[in-house]
């Protein structure tokens, strides 16, 4: 990992979809190079995947809301497996800070939201505590 493959990332991350000879060009260096050093973060793991960033409420999503679960801990993994089941979970991470599991919610309205957590989540064998913090305005992605 040097400097260019940094470049390249970093431009990546601004616009996932920017053509490769454009990314030779502000870089001043050839596209098959650009395109090699690509392949290669993708075969090292270092891109995972490319994709799109969606604002929610365009899709009808009002209510975005970081949630903090506790669970019993033997239930950690099964119960953060069943919550990335759900189309409405737009990330699960386990951790050690507040809450054994972190997930980031999407959903209609607070109604839903509350619907989500109370007939999906909490039922969810091992949930021992579910705790929503609502998204009021997301300053960076």
């Amino acid at each position: 990992m040097d400097n260019t493959d940094l470049a390249i990332i970093k431009i990546l991350q601004e616009d996932a979809s920017i053509p490769f000879t454009e990314i030779a060009r502000r870089l001043k260096i050839s596209e098959s190079t650009v395109r090699k050093r690509i392949e290669k973060l993708i075969r090292e793991g270092v891109i995972k995947r490319f994709t799109i960033a969606i604002d929610p409420s365009k899709i009808g999503l009002n209510t975005v809301a970081i949630v903090g679960i506790d669970v019993e801990p033997s239930k950690l993994l099964e119960v953060s497996q069943k919550l990335c089941e759900f189309a409405e979970t737009r990330y699960v991470a386990t951790s050690t800070g507040d809450h054994m599991i972190m997930t980031e919610i999407w959903a209609r309205d607070t109604k839903d939201l509350a619907k989500i957590i109370s007939e999906k989540i909490g039922i969810i064998d091992g949930v021992k505590k579910v705790c929503p913090a609502i998204i009021l305005e997301r300053m960076k992605e």
